[in-house]
């Protein structure tokens, strides 16, 4: 994925803004304990993307390339 790329998130098109890594801790896989200890995550592919106005990140897993 890279800048300007267009994409899917949430049955909406984005336009890729930026690309970066960061950490997210999921529940699902790591729990709901506090702290939450991020030590333990290595970072992943995160894209920030126009979405109606606004720049959101989010991991690069949840978008789905247009053509």
């Amino acid at each position: 994925m890279k800048v300007g790329d267009l994409v899917r998130w949430n049955r909406h098109p984005c336009m890729v803004t930026d690309v970066y890594e960061s950490k997210i801790w999921r529940n699902w896989e790591h729990g709901t304990g506090s702290p939450v200890d991020w030590g333990l995550l290595e970072p992943e592919p995160f894209a920030r993307i126009l979405f109606k106005g606004n720049l959101i990140g989010v991991p690069q897993t949840d978008l789905e390339p247009l053509p």
